[in-house]
């Protein structure tokens, strides 16, 4: 009953971290579907091919990966199975792995920006503005999110070394050895109640023999 307990509280704290993924997600998709309508509303009269916006793009499949993994991770903690939480926090760990190398290439290099090619839409730019005057707003809520992400791996191991709920399926076993019990049952209610055994039918036959032989 203990088990079953810690097991649930592990679960709710690991839905509940992983909640928090999955908003950053839903906030990066919608920033991105709006930068993807200013920038085709700022395209409409021009008639040129332009190249592609790779900067909202990318923003946009960073939102739903981080939704999608907010759904594997849901499930995973939910089901409380081995391989699922196992791939979730191999994901996630290489998912803090990339995070940490853009920050040191960020921070270290001087010329970070050239790693990155020309971001037609200009929305790159006015990112990178928006960070560095929100920089104390941005960094807690990066901090936010990784520290998130590392609490999503801790909570991910100890529900792995949990393992899943075997009470319920020792429940489930004694309930399928019930219905083998039943034909038993069945085959004395098809007698119905006229039944008689056929050591009392001969008791009365012989019974009724003795009275004629009197």
């Amino acid at each position: 009953m203990a088990g079953r307990m810690v097991r649930s509280c592990v679960q709710t704290a690991l839905k509940a971290v992983n909640s928090v993924v999955g908003l950053a997600g839903m906030a990066v998709i919608l920033y991105a579907l709006w930068m993807l309508r200013v920038w085709y509303r700022e395209v409409a009269d021009i008639d040129q091919r332009l190249p592609v916006p790779w900067f909202i793009y990318t923003f946009l499949g960073l939102g739903i990966f981080l939704c999608l993994l907010t759904c594997s991770g849901h499930i995973a903690a939910e089901t409380a199975n081995s391989h699922c939480l196992s791939c979730y926090m191999v994901i996630v760990f290489v998912l803090i792995i990339l995070e940490g190398a853009i920050t040191v290439d960020v921070f270290l290099n001087t010329n970070w920006e050239e790693d990155f090619p020309p971001d037609p839409s200009g929305k790159f730019d006015e990112f990178k503005d928006f960070v560095r005057s929100n920089f104390e707003i941005c960094e807690w809520v990066g901090l936010s999110v990784v520290a998130a992400q590392v609490l999503s791996i801790i909570l991910g191991m100890v529900l792995r070394t949990l393992g899943p709920d075997r009470e319920t399926d020792y429940d489930s076993d004694d309930d399928a050895t019930v219905p083998a019990r039943l034909p038993l049952l069945r085959n004395q209610s098809q007698h119905g109640p006229d039944y008689a055994e056929p050591n009392t039918s001969r008791r009365s036959d012989s019974w009724k023999l003795r009275i004629l032989d009197k």
